[in-house]
């Protein structure tokens, strides 16, 4: 399924996540998935939300920079091998993977964002 993410770009210091988060809870965002990668100069805070548009707003007011764009939402079964059949699939048609987590689920199983190099190419690949 295609979804919208918010991709916040963050310096890489102590109390920069906090006030990230500040500003999304003041705006009355709701976190559904959050992953967060660093380099030694900045970080990247990607979340899944109730209302990315709206997180999007809230971040630009406070002078943060940030993106909202298409990644995959995949439901993982608990079966050997499922998740390297996804990847293959995404292989197979040409589909680079840039990066992925993991997510909770509303359901027992996981679910696994995927961002790609095109994401309506890579949701018919999985699907079909």
């Amino acid at each position: 399924m295609l979804i919208k993410q918010l991709s916040v770009f963050l310096e890489n210091r102590p109390g920069t996540l906090d006030e990230a988060l500040k500003i999304l809870k003041n705006a009355g965002v709701n976190i559904k998935t959050l992953s967060l990668a660093d380099t030694s100069e900045f970080g990247i805070m990607r979340i899944i939300a109730d209302n990315p548009d709206e997180a999007k707003q809230a971040m630009k007011a406070a002078g943060y920079t940030s993106i909202v764009n298409e990644v995959i939402s995949v439901e993982l079964r608990h079966e050997v091998g499922y998740l390297a059949g996804i990847v293959e699939k995404l292989s197979s048609a040409g589909i680079n993977i840039e990066y992925m987590y993991a997510s909770p689920s509303d359901k027992s199983e996981a679910k696994m964002i995927i961002k790609t190099d095109d994401a309506v190419k890579a949701e018919k690949a999985i699907a079909g």
